[in-house]
């Protein structure tokens, strides 16, 4: 298959898949290994979430604006104590992150154990009393902390803030708003540490052409798809996310106890 073909329909699944808790970085994972561009690793998958932040600054851009206007706000404090974790856990452990990203030998459980935590969240989804004005920066802290656990391939970044917010009693549409708000600094932040790679020319195993074609559809499928999936976060049930990645998960471990993957 085309390289630009691959990285087009990679495009595709991420801008569908990141604003569902089913871990885009999970599947990319996957249909890189399928496509023969493991070796592309955390920098194509970076680029392409790059892309979905694109999507998500357009969906929040009043937010972003409001934050920008007002550097001090209770939100923008919380956005900024969330990050600290993140970025923490993310410099800490890069290189372990990288490796699990390119050999994806862990991804299989990571999959079943998103699905566990989204199963017990969604017992404490109508137990939200919290809007934003009433999250702490315990709270935050949390939640940023689970953010950077979820660098891991296979651990949805959604999944494990929205079930974060929800367990420390967050209600469940400002959860999901405050879980995409809280990517934005996250996302720049991998870009930035990405950004040698860029700018030395290291594309490791895919052209520039067909990384900036796959960051393009990311970005357009990402813009079509948050509004509705958004909905499906804030009200629908996490359990049948669960069942999903747990048979995802299943077949994965399946297929590498064969030799397969």
């Amino acid at each position: 298959m085309d390289e630009i073909l691959k990285t087009i329909i990679l495009g595709v699944v991420q801008g569908f898949t990141e604003f569902l808790p089913v871990s885009s970085s999970g599947h990319l994972l996957l249909f890189r290994k399928m496509f023969g561009l493991a070796e592309a690793g955390l920098l194509l998958d970076t680029m392409l979430h790059l892309g979905t932040l694109v999507a998500v600054m357009a969906v929040f851009w009043r937010d972003i604006w409001e934050m920008i206007k007002r550097p001090f706000s209770h939100l923008t404090l919380l956005i900024v104590v969330g990050t600290i974790p993140t970025a923490a856990i993310g410099l800490l452990f890069k290189d372990t992150f990288e490796e699990l990203a390119r050999t994806g030998v862990t991804v299989g459980w990571e999959f079943l154990a998103t699905g566990l935590i989204l199963w017990l969240a969604d017992s404490v989804k109508d137990r939200g009393l919290k809007d934003v004005n009433h999250i702490s920066f315990k709270d935050t802290l949390i939640v940023g902390t689970l953010q950077g656990v979820a660098i891991l391939p296979a651990i949805s970044r959604s999944g494990l803030t929205i079930a974060g917010s929800l367990f420390q009693g967050i209600d469940r549409k400002v959860a999901a708003k405050f879980s995409f708000l809280l990517s934005i600094p996250a996302i720049m932040g991998a870009v930035v540490v990405q950004g040698k790679d860029l700018l030395e020319g290291n594309i490791e195993g895919i052209g520039m052409t067909s990384l900036l074609i796959g960051t393009l559809v990311s970005a357009v499928c990402g813009y079509i798809a948050v509004r509705w999936m958004l909905n499906i976060i804030q009200r629908g049930s996490l359990k049948g996310f669960s069942v999903y990645v747990w048979l995802l998960g299943a077949g994965v471990l399946f297929t590498q106890l064969m030799g397969w993957f």
